[in-house]
């Protein structure tokens, strides 16, 4: 082979190694570098983000890939670690502060318009001149009534910054009123009544355990004691919880000094007790706790720590499981997260945490319904090994919730098909609102129960429910009739009073009357 072959075989191998070596490069750009990722922390989703920033064809809306991912990568802990946007959070903390800026209404929407169930004293729209009964028109001007708007829209309209001004049109006596009314601060009840069951024994409901509970829970027991209050039912039924510092407080109400009121404990939060100071005002006081299975969170913290400490008896059925401890972190967009660090111990040493395992914790009441345990006491789950044992011997369950030393079943006595369809219909709410609006100014008269009662009983209720119902064409089945009527009549009776100056006075009394979990402790 003469030396020009040769040069040119040469020439030929160095440009096959040369192409090699841009195809290699070409296809690595192609395929992307491989990046070193640690399989054990965050370190792969910060790279696969990184190269997103730093590669990705087009213009990215961070804000908006940020409001999405975040709720997915929360989904993946447990239930309760959720992330909230800013107009969400908001709303979250103000129902929890003990405060929000408003009018100060109550109002129920039956028939697709809003009527003024109660007034707060003092507030803006009692200074206006609303009054219970009123329906609303229009606000700023936007029709409300008539036209399906949403509640929850009504309300945002109404809601404003204090010292700011809302113009209100209300229908009243079939004549049209305008209001102007300057939205102030409104406090946010979390004790819904407080009151005497009978010579000795005192009622409370609490419907959330807000800034203000604790406040608001000594003075209403300065109110019973001064009635002679020995014995206190304390109603946390369908409470979902809230501030965790005011279910210490009222615990240490009840408690003896030192005694063990709660722990949390997480992977990355050390064990921390909460123990009672001993000087509560409520240690005389004999105690019983309602609670069901919408009871849960501080109500769930409440009821362990009097049940572990046998310084109560707890009453209804089995709570709802939720032991977990959020702790708030807020962003400079006002958005936050609720993050879940730790879990709730009772006294005893039971996780109050139900498990969480996916596609059962949200069914979780509906099963208990399906498998009996709403009816028999004997359908409630008890594993042997999360037995525990009080102080004074009283053998204590764990598994998620609060077991009660009571058991009392849903009531299904009274209900039939005709209950079922005016309920469903809201029958009684839309009577007693046109009972309400004949005789308002009577009902603002009344300032006692025995006064409404007499005045009740003076209207003839039942004659114009039936009434009501042929006119709306509702048919009376009068076998089915005779069976509920306890429960529909005494359902108007307490809705009607409601619209008393009494208010939730009036409603509380009067629906024990077939409340059978309180007719059992009384």
């Amino acid at each position: 082979m003469d030396k020009l072959k040769i040069l040119k075989y040469v020439l030929w191998g160095i440009i096959l190694i040369m192409l090699g070596s841009i195809i290699t490069k070409c296809a690595d750009r192609r395929r992307g570098h491989y990046l070193v990722a640690d399989q054990h922390n965050w370190d792969k989703v910060s790279l696969v983000l990184q190269q997103i920033e730093r590669n990705y064809v087009d213009e990215i809306d961070y804000d908006a890939i940020s409001e999405k991912i975040i709720p997915e990568i929360l989904k993946e802990l447990d239930p309760h670690s959720v992330y909230l946007p800013p107009e969400e959070l908001k709303e979250a903390d103000e129902d929890l502060q003990g405060n929000f800026d408003g009018i100060g209404i109550t109002f129920n929407v039956p028939a697709d318009t809003a009527i003024v169930i109660s007034v707060i004293t003092g507030g803006p729209s009692e200074k206006a001149g609303l009054i219970p009964g009123d329906r609303i028109v229009s606000i700023d001007g936007k029709v409300v009534a008539g036209v399906k708007f949403p509640q929850d829209s009504m309300i945002r309209l109404l809601r404003g910054a204090s010292g700011t001004k809302v113009n209100v049109e209300i229908r009243r006596d079939g004549e049209r009123v305008d209001f102007e009314i300057i939205r102030g601060k409104i406090p946010v009840k979390s004790v819904d009544v407080a009151y005497m069951m009978d010579d000795t024994t005192g009622y409370i409901k609490l419907s959330k355990f807000s800034r203000s509970s604790y406040v608001e829970f000594l003075k209403a027991m300065i109110k019973l004691r001064a009635e002679g209050i020995k014995k206190l039912v304390f109603d946390l039924r369908d409470n979902p919880g809230g501030y965790m510092d005011q279910a210490l407080y009222l615990a240490n109400e009840f408690l003896g000094k030192g005694d063990l009121i709660v722990y949390m404990q997480g992977l990355h939060r050390a064990r921390q007790n909460f123990t009672a100071d001993g000087n509560g005002l409520s240690q005389d006081i004999e105690l019983v706790v309602l609670i069901n299975e919408n009871s849960a969170s501080s109500s769930e913290i409440f009821a362990g720590a009097v049940q572990d400490n046998d310084r109560g008896t707890i009453v209804g059925r089995r709570s709802y499981g939720k032991g977990l401890v959020q702790e708030p972190i807020y962003f400079s967009d006002k958005s936050g997260i609720r993050l879940t660090v730790a879990k709730y111990y009772t006294p005893t040493g039971r996780n109050i945490q139900k498990p969480y395992e996916k596609g059962e914790y949200m069914d979780d009441i509906v099963e208990r319904y399906m498998h009996g345990e709403m009816m028999d006491e004997d359908s409630i789950p008890k594993n042997d090994s999360l037995r525990f044992v009080t102080p004074g011997g009283k053998v204590v369950y764990g598994g998620g919730g609060i077991i009660p030393d009571i058991f009392v079943p849903v009531d299904t006595v009274g209900v039939t098909d005709f209950l079922v369809r005016i309920n469903r219909q809201s029958s009684q709410v839309k009577y007693s609102i046109e009972v309400a609006d004949r005789y308002r100014k009577d009902l603002q008269k009344v300032t006692s129960l025995d006064e409404l009662n007499h005045l009740l009983d003076s209207m003839d209720l039942e004659s114009g429910f039936r009434k009501y119902l042929k006119k709306a064409g509702v048919p009376i089945n009068e076998a089915q009739w005779k069976i509920s009527e306890d429960i529909f009549m005494t359902q108007i009776r307490a809705m009607v009073g409601r619209y008393s100056k009494l208010e939730d006075e009036a409603f509380y009394p009067i629906i024990a009357d077939i409340d059978n979990v309180i007719q059992r402790v009384k």
